[in-house]
């Protein structure tokens, strides 16, 4: 929670900032092309690195995890490994004051500023492309916060309800909103949240994150789809 709260600062300043490219792109002919082309390198770049990373981490170390034990009462969520465990480590040494603690994602300091960043990019993507920026923001904690993969995803959720507040509120001001299909798609939604979010305490990070992998390819090929036909919203 602390984290999530921390995120919401940067993440809003970003969503305003994706809201106002929207609403420049409005007055062209190309925002339809713009968004979609965007939205698809981001899928598949995110898709691509997230499959090599997991398939390369269970390779590194699948069988010594497989042949240690678990600690006595230890879920097997929380043993939680990357092979760009790297990246993260580099970033927490950054000398760039204030900073904070992570208790709960078992880190004893890392700058704000590195938080405010990736909260920040997460932000615009959510306001320029919409939706949570999940796909954007979960990797970013896993990979360069170094955020355990099942407390990335809560905290990304948790982050979601004030961020996607104000970025709902900021688009329906500039008339991009459909209450309608919101409201529709919630119900939904908020099913397989549930789902979701039970499912994750019952597997390792490298396959929780192989789990994610398909959601963008499939995005991506949707907006692909449309992009080629000539109707980007079917």
């Amino acid at each position: 929670m602390k984290l999530g709260l921390i995120m919401v600062v940067g993440t809003i300043g970003g969503v305003e900032g994706g809201a106002q490219v929207i609403q420049w792109l409005k007055h062209t002919a190309h925002i339809d092309s713009a968004v979609g082309l965007t939205f698809v390198v981001v899928l598949l770049g995110i898709s691509g690195f997230m499959a090599w990373e997991s398939v390369k981490t269970m390779r590194m170390s699948g069988h010594a995890r497989a042949a240690k034990k678990p600690l006595p009462g230890e879920h097997p969520s929380r043993r939680d490994h990357s092979a760009m465990a790297h990246i993260s480590r580099r970033i927490h040494r950054i000398s760039l004051p204030p900073y904070v603690s992570l208790p709960v994602s078992g880190i004893e300091r890392i700058s704000l500023w590195a938080i405010l960043l990736v909260a920040l990019v997460g932000g615009f993507f959510s306001g320029f492309l919409g939706g949570g920026a999940g796909y954007i923001r979960m990797p970013c904690l896993i990979y360069l916060l170094g955020i355990p993969t099942h407390i990335a995803v809560g905290t990304d959720l948790f982050e979601i309800i004030i961020s996607a507040s104000y970025g709902t509120l900021t688009h329906a001001l500039k008339g991009n909103v459909d209450i309608l299909i919101a409201l529709v798609m919630h119900t939904g939604a908020a099913i397989g949240a549930q789902i979701g979010a039970t499912c994750t305490q019952f597997f390792i990070g490298p396959r929780i994150r192989l789990a994610f992998i398909p959601l963008p390819l499939i995005g991506a090929a949707m907006l692909i789809h449309g992009l080629l036909t000539g109707h980007p919203g079917k």
